[in-house]
């Protein structure tokens, strides 16, 4: 398999779910069904009842959600990964456990434990339902920041940036006082904010009793060398060596997602064409904003690769 030095592989996290995603892949590809069956059976969850048959509302529900789309991602990694090696990966939020998988940073029954336990840790971290996300549009990193010390210092409650996803797109994360009082100080400044359906503050400290049980359980996975280094949320870098990443892991849950860092870097770093391996293209439509204040249009390309069919035209290129 001939090496891309100037490709990154790309996958999309939770946001990225659509119905019947994945259906055309299991059904051409019974290994990829296998892979379903294998998530159902460790998740306890009819995962293809939910995302092909299913209701919205399901669909959007962190405990179905990841284990699902790890196995879209996944399945989609599986279809185009003999085209070429590339230089890096990434992913946003939960796709970044799908990178881990691609680079068999993990194995794919690892990956599929470890995404079904997130799941789970995450729906049940905030019984009470303290914490909640919102995503602040049309506003610079600086009036954002603004907002966030002014909320903390106003209600006394955790707030703060939780995903750096383009720099006209930032999502706050922390307690529904906060937030709430987040979004009147976006709108006097003329930004807007968008509340998520979540069930909790996600990429918060909010998340720390979560963090310490899905912690414990990465601390025994047998982690290997990755084949490609995996940019993580965590800051944006490259890691390319087992110890690192399963120190860095762990603190996923609670860090932000530096994911404008993770591009630029790997722009910096000579990435020059970005195959998004998941569906909706959500990643993809980021690209341009990020890259657009530091380079040309022309300098680089992008590929959403969301379904059978686009991961055969990819392949035909």
């Amino acid at each position: 398999m001939p090496l891309n030095p100037a490709l990154s592989i790309l996958f999309p996290g939770q946001g990225s779910q659509e119905p019947g995603m994945g259906k055309d892949l299991a059904e051409a590809d019974s290994g990829i069904m296998n892979i379903w069956k294998k998530a159902e059976s460790i998740s306890g969850i009819d995962l293809r009842g939910i995302y092909w048959d299913g209701d919205e509302a399901e669909m959007a529900n962190t405990r179905n959600l990841q284990p699902a789309l790890t196995v879209v991602n996944i399945a989609l990694w599986t279809c185009v990964a003999g085209k070429a090696t590339p230089a890096c990966t990434a992913g946003h939020s939960l796709g970044e456990f799908s990178a881990l998988a691609a680079a068999e940073a993990l194995s794919v029954d690892a990956v599929l434990e470890t995404v079904s336990l997130r799941g789970r840790l995450m729906a049940e971290a905030d019984p009470a339902g303290t914490g909640t996300m919102a995503a602040v549009l049309k506003m610079e990193l600086a009036d954002v920041e603004a907002v966030v010390r002014e909320s903390a210092e106003a209600v006394g409650e955790m707030i703060r940036v939780a995903n750096y996803n383009t720099p006209g797109q930032f999502v706050l994360s922390g307690t529904k006082a906060a937030i709430a009082d987040a979004a009147e100080r976006v709108k006097t400044r003329k930004g807007r904010a968008v509340p998520l359906s979540v069930s909790g503050a996600f990429h918060s400290p909010l998340m720390n009793e979560a963090a310490k049980e899905l912690s414990a359980h990465m601390a025994k996975l047998n982690w290997n060398k990755p084949k490609f280094p995996v940019y993580c949320n965590v800051n944006g870098k490259a890691v390319a060596d087992a110890a690192s990443l399963k120190d860095i892991m762990p603190t996923q849950m609670t860090s932000s997602v530096m994911w404008i860092d993770t591009i630029r870097n790997q722009f910096d770093a000579g990435m020059r064409t970005f195959v998004e391996v998941g569906p909706k293209g959500v990643l993809g439509k980021m690209l341009g904003q990020i890259l657009k204040p530091v380079a040309d249009s022309s300098e680089w390309s992008s590929v959403s690769v969301g379904n059978l069919e686009a991961a055969q035209a990819y392949l035909a290129e």
